[in-house]
């Protein structure tokens, strides 16, 4: 059964804060992820018809993850044109942010990093393949020949170890 316009709403309300998730943790920016998410349900009520109710979530996880990735790879070649009209001189600025923003990231990074290399086994190798190499669980239990329920278990109780180690170091939480 399509969804219809009267339970439209109630989808919304059930799904907006995953949709929003999704958006948050492949563009790390909390605005960006709103606007997306507004996009997601946008293009969802559009073609309401095309989903049946029985497959909404993964439908709407799916159309949120297409519109962050669709935003990160235009994102990336971006330009802001700005126009002179009275001497026709155009400036070509890139999305970039400032170098001492860029700093305190790398800095940050090298820090995570850190962290992340202090891990006792079996979590060590877990959380480098994950947060370092960004390897996904599949790829990390086929590497380590363990099950992938056991990656899992090990990459919940690492990323509770380093959420502390990070926490007592002075590094945001949310960073994890």
């Amino acid at each position: 059964m399509p969804v219809t316009e009267q339970n439209f709403e109630q989808l919304v309300q059930q799904y907006e804060k995953l949709v929003y998730t999704i958006c948050f943790q492949l563009t790390r920016n909390p605005h960006t992820a709103q606007d997306l998410a507004q996009e997601a349900f946008l293009s969802a009520y559009t073609h309401r018809e095309s989903c049946d109710e029985a497959n909404l979530k993964p439908w709407l996880c799916r159309i949120a993850t297409n519109k962050a990735k669709d935003y990160l790879k235009s994102a990336y070649n971006r330009k802001v044109d700005l126009t002179d009209d009275d001497e026709d001189v155009h400036y070509s600025l890139y999305a970039t942010p400032p170098p001492e923003d860029i700093t305190i990231e790398k800095d940050q990074l090298s820090q995570i990093a850190s962290v992340v290399r202090s891990l006792k086994e079996p979590y060590l190798k877990v959380a480098v393949f994950y947060f370092l190499e960004e390897k996904s669980v599949e790829e990390i239990a086929q590497l380590l020949e363990r099950p992938p329920k056991t990656v899992h278990t090990q990459l919940y109780r690492a990323k509770q170890m380093l959420q502390k180690k990070l926490i007592e170091g002075g590094i945001s939480r949310g960073t994890v």
